[in-house]
């Protein structure tokens, strides 16, 4: 392994934030900022995956991340799904559109380790699980660092033991999808800081802390507490360079909006964005079924995006969203580590 997430001159990753605000640029800049960008390979085909990469590669001389979804079994059922859609048809006549077709899939999971193995960044992450640890030791022989994103001390335990050279410990306020192993486990309460107390006194591996993490003043406070550095994404959602919709982003500074939900109303696995009227109304009936939700819902997402309506989309955003600032990444970079 040559990348050494320890290295960095600004102990700061941009989080990958699958489905839109991640895009070339916003990787490339954090990297050319001192930090780690991330490309994020959820929802994209392999193909549009290795263009991602490319362009981020292209974009910058230094380190890039990757993160992949691993896939896991569905806990949905047809019956449920389908329940559900009848539940949502007045919702997408009130859009003009029809609802997706449900479906599961692996997310293109073994077409993307190959565009990792063959286009080599520096980190490849994983959500929602673990890779093999035949797939770990492939990536790890090429050069490939890897990083698990763990919710709680077991999850840090099996990703220790799967050979992960870093664990990202996500706490509760974390913006969209929790990272959690189990779709069906109500996602933990623990605290980012127990947690990360917890998860660098079990492991010797360098541990990230992430979920909330907002200002300078997060930052030191857990890297004081042994964390090496810190993972940030809503701080960046209204960066310049990230692809954050007109509607993400109107919403973020919306006074309408005054708090987060966790959620699975949306993708039918559990999520935290801004509380709108479609968690409101759906959240308690929605099942889960993680993707078939989410392609369910998707064209509906989409049509209230083109009629600027932010009360059934699904805007992700950590606890801390009303400190998201705008410009640049470096801009924000700067902010977040003080330099002049």
């Amino acid at each position: 392994m040559s990348f050494d997430v320890r290295d960095l001159s600004v102990p700061v990753l941009v989080a990958p934030m699958a489905g839109g605000p991640s895009t070339p640029e916003l990787a490339a800049a954090g990297t050319n900022a001192g930090g780690l960008g991330f490309v994020a390979a959820g929802y994209l085909t392999a193909d549009a995956f290795a263009e991602r990469v490319r362009a981020a590669q292209q974009l910058t001389t230094g380190p890039l991340g990757v993160n992949l979804f691993v896939p896991q079994p569905s806990a949905g059922t047809p019956a449920a799904v389908a329940a559900y859609a009848e539940r949502l048809a007045e919702e997408a006549r009130r859009y003009g559109t029809e609802l997706g077709a449900p479906r599961f899939d692996d997310d293109h999971w073994n077409a993307k380790l190959e565009v990792v193995l063959d286009l080599r960044p520096a980190l490849a992450s994983f959500t929602f699980g673990l890779p093999t640890v035949e797939e770990r030791r492939r990536l790890s022989a090429a050069g490939i660092a890897t990083a698990a994103t763990v919710t709680t001390p077991a999850e840090a335990r099996l990703a220790a033991d799967c050979g992960v050279d870093i664990l990202v410990a996500q706490g509760p306020s974390a913006g969209g999808h929790r990272g959690t192993f189990d779709p069906t486990a109500t996602p933990s309460g623990q605290p980012l800081d127990e947690l990360l107390a917890a998860v660098t006194a079990d492991h010797a591996i360098p541990v990230v802390a992430a979920g909330g993490l907002m200002t300078a003043t997060d930052i030191r406070r857990v890297r004081q507490a042994g964390a090496v550095a810190a993972q940030l994404g809503t701080a960046f959602l209204l960066s310049y360079e990230a692809g954050s919709s007109p509607v993400h982003r109107a919403a973020l500074i919306d006074p309408q909006f005054t708090e987060t939900a966790v959620t699975k109303a949306f993708s039918g696995r559990y999520a935290r964005g801004l509380r709108n009227r479609f968690i409101v109304e759906h959240e308690a009936e929605a099942p889960f079924g993680y993707p078939e939700v989410h392609y369910l819902t998707s064209p509906l997402r989409a049509a209230a995006v083109r009629a600027g309506d932010p009360q059934a989309v699904n805007i992700w955003a950590g606890s801390g969203f009303r400190q998201a600032g705008g410009g640049s990444v470096r801009d924000i970079m700067d902010t977040l580590i003080g330099r002049d």
